[in-house]
C-alpha cells in the first residue's frame, strides 16, 4: 500500500516518512516546504495539486496543519484555509480516488477550555467522551476538520480515524514561567506523566490507524503517553501532584535529586489513551516509568527517532520572547 503523508517537512510528517523509508514501504511526502522527505512541493489548499498526488495512493496520513504557535502570526482566514479547506480538499480527492484509509492528525487542544479546572477543583479526566470546547482558532479549525472527516465517512464511506495527539514537539515551552522554573528535560519528563507523547509513539499510532481504519470506519482517539494515574488520584493531583507521583514511584525522589530536577506541584488534567490501546492495539513505549529507567541507566529518555527529527521550530523568524509569540 502506498501512503501519502502531508506535512512531510514537519516534525510528525518527517518522523513517519523516516520510519516508512526505513521499512522500504512505498510512501510519498508532500509539503509547502522542500525537504529531504518531500516528494512534491505544493499547498493542500490547491485542489488541483491535491488531486494529482492521489494517483496510486491507498492510504493518506494527514499531518499538515497550522499549529498553535501560528495563532499570533497568522490570521483566522489562514487557519481556515489550511486546516479546514486543505483537509476538505484531501478528503474529496481521497474519496474520489478510492483511498482505503485516511488518518487525520488532530490535537488535544480541541478540548480547550475543558482542560483548565476552577481553582480548588480536581484535575480533569480527559477521554474521548469529554465534549470539546476550543479556546482559539487552532482548536476550532481542527475540530471543524474532524467534523468534515466524520461527514465523509457517513456520506462517502471513506474510513477515517482521527488522532488527537498531545504535545510531542521538542522545543521549549511557550510559558516563560515554565522555562524559568524547569529545565527543558525536566519539564518534558514530567509531562510524560499526563500530557506528552514521544514522537516514536506518535508514529506507531498513526501507522496502526492507517492499517485499522478500514475495519473501524470512523473513530476519534486520544494519543498520549500512558499515564500512571487513575481517577482516584485526580483530587490529589490538583493539591499535591508531587506527593502522588512519589507514592507511585518511590525511587523518583533520589533519581530527580541527583539531577536537581523537580516534580510539578500540581497537575490539571490527565489524558487517557485506553481506547487507542484497546481498539488500535497501540502499545506506547515512552512513559514516566521509561524516564526513570533511563535516569537510572544514565541515558536520554527520548527515542532515537526524536533525536533524528530534532527541533524544527514553527517560524522563520527568531523571537526574543520565547520559541514563538503567544497570542494575548
Amino acid at each position: 500500500m502506498t501512503i501519502l503523508v502531508t506535512g512531510s517537512a514537519g516534525h510528525l510528517g518527517e518522523a513517519i516518512l523516516r520510519t516508512l523509508h526505513g521499512r522500504r514501504s512505498p510512501v510519498r511526502g508532500v509539503d509547502l516546504k522542500p525537504s529531504a522527505f518531500t516528494d512534491a512541493v505544493g499547498s493542500i489548499v490547491d485542489p488541483g495539486f491535491v488531486r494529482r498526488q492521489m494517483d496510486g495512493i491507498s492510504a493518506v496520513i494527514h499531518t499538515a496543519t497550522l499549529h498553535k504557535p501560528h495563532v499570533a502570526t497568522h490570521t483566522k482566514r489562514d487557519f481556515v484555509d489550511t486546516n479546514v479547506t486543505g483537509t476538505l480538499n484531501l478528503l474529496e480527492a481521497a474519496a474520489a480516488a478510492g483511498v482505503k484509509s485516511f488518518v487525520f492528525t488532530s490535537t488535544t487542544s480541541a478540548f480547550g477550555a475543558q482542560l483548565r479546572p476552577e481553582a480548588g477543583q480536581a484535575a480533569v479526566w480527559v477521554t474521548e467522551d469529554l465534549p470539546p470546547v476550543p479556546k482559539n482558532v487552532y482548536g476550532t479549525t481542527k475540530l471543524m476538520a474532524e467534523t468534515l472527516c466524520e461527514l465523509f465517512f457517513r456520506e462517502r464511506g471513506l474510513p477515517v480515524l482521527v488522532l488527537r495527539t498531545s504535545r510531542f514537539f521538542p522545543e521549549d515551552d511557550d510559558d516563560p514561567a515554565m522555562r524559568s522554573a524547569y529545565t527543558l528535560d525536566n519539564a518534558q519528563a514530567n509531562e510524560l506523566l499526563y500530557r506528552r507523547l514521544d514522537i516514536a509513539d506518535a508514529v506507531s499510532a498513526h501507522l496502526l490507524a492507517a492499517e485499522r481504519a478500514p475495519g473501524i470506519g470512523f473513530a476519534r482517539y486520544i494519543v498520549s503517553a500512558t499515564s500512571p494515574f487513575e481517577q482516584r488520584h485526580l483530587a490529589g493531583l490538583a493539591r499535591n501532584a508531587a506527593g502522588v507521583v512519589r507514592e507511585l514511584y518511590p525511587d523518583c525522589t533520589q533519581l530527580y535529586a541527583a539531577r536537581t530536577w523537580q516534580l510539578f506541584p500540581a497537575i490539571d488534567r490527565v489524558y487517557v489513551n485506553a481506547r487507542a490501546r484497546r481498539e488500535l492495539g497501540w502499545r506506547p513505549e515512552f512513559d514516566f516509568a521509561h524516564v526513570l529507567r533511563c535516569l537510572q541507566a544514565g541515558r536520554d529518555f527520548r527515542s532515537p527517532l526524536a533525536h533524528e527529527v530534532g527541533s524544527k521550530g514553527y517560524h522563520d523568524t527568531v523571537f526574543d520572547v520565547g520559541p514563538y509569540p503567544v497570542a494575548p
